[in-house]
């Protein structure tokens, strides 16, 4: 995966308020500050500023602050989410979308306070309501995780 963009056109930029319109978490557990570099339907990047006053460091790990790596593969999720809601409008607006698949799944280096995590995240392939996404983060243009995963989003 890479920083840059592909030859498609780049079709926006999400905001903390507005990836709260596009996905129901929230504080505790919203992993995202900010999506860029939107390509409509197949790639984006995530923003998460990681910050000493997050909740999950008061035990992971008190002596020695590292973000807990299932976090970091859900604000990998979470960036793809975004990006599929806001991808596809009006249609998608209010459903949600769950995790189905995790696979791949590597760390291979601590994530700790002060930190910009930028998450990469390109669609493999999508099926109807199901999406497939190949997901990396960086810290300061280091791979730290990387992962495969699903996700489908759901009809009532």
């Amino acid at each position: 995966m890479s920083e840059e963009t592909t030859d498609q056109e780049v079709a926006g930029s999400l905001d903390v308020q507005e990836i709260m319109q596009l996905l129901p978490h929230r504080y505790p557990f919203l992993m995202i500050d900010r999506v860029e570099e939107i390509v409509l339907h197949e790639s984006a990047t995530g923003i998460k500023n990681v910050t000493i006053n997050e909740p999950f460091f008061l035990g992971h790990f008190p002596e020695r602050a590292v973000m807990p790596g299932v976090l970091i593969v859900e604000a990998m999720a979470q960036t793809a989410a975004a990006m599929i809601m806001y991808s596809l409008g009006e249609a998608a607006y209010g459903k949600p979308v769950y995790f189905m698949t995790v696979d791949d799944a590597r760390f291979r280096k601590p994530v700790v306070p002060g930190d910009v995590l930028k998450i990469y995240v390109k669609r493999i392939r999508n099926r109807r309501n199901v999406w497939k996404f190949a997901g990396e983060a960086k810290v300061d243009g280091a791979v730290v995780a990387s992962a495969s995963y699903s996700a489908m989003i759901m009809d009532y």
